[in-house]
Order: C-alpha cells, then structure tokens, then sequence
C-alpha cells in the first residue's frame, strides 16, 4: 500500500517537475522574443525622431557648442 502511494507520488512530482521546466524554458524564450521586439521598435522610433528633428538637434548642438567656446 505504501508503495504503491509512494510511487504514485513519485510519478506525479517528476511529472510536475517536467511541466514547471517546460513552462521556465517557454516562457524564457517569449521573453527573450518580446525584449527584442521592443528594442527594434524602439531603434525605429529613434531613427525616425532624429530625422525629423535633425534640424532642431542641429541648431541646439550649436547653441551649446557656441556657449561652451564663449567661456
């Protein structure tokens, strides 16, 4: 009797055991996916500001450079 319930239960935990492995490696992956998604994105949307306010970045970089060299 107390075998059997052992063995059951030895079953059982491999069993939940392979489950919470699957799940930690699936997950890791998902996240790793999601984490490169949001950096592509956010290199996108980088590029595209930089573009656009190019000529405003232009004109504030040489404000400072010109107040740096009047020090």
């Amino acid at each position: 009797m107390f075998n059997a319930a052992r063995q059951w239960i030895s079953q059982k935990h491999q069993e939940l055991a392979k489950k919470a492995i699957n799940l930690w490696v699936q997950e890791k992956g998902q996240g790793t996916t999601e984490y490169a998604i949001l950096v592509g994105v956010l290199v996108v949307i980088a590029i595209i500001a930089i573009t656009l306010f190019r000529p405003k970045i232009q004109e504030l970089w040489d404000a400072i450079s010109s107040g740096i060299n009047g020090l």
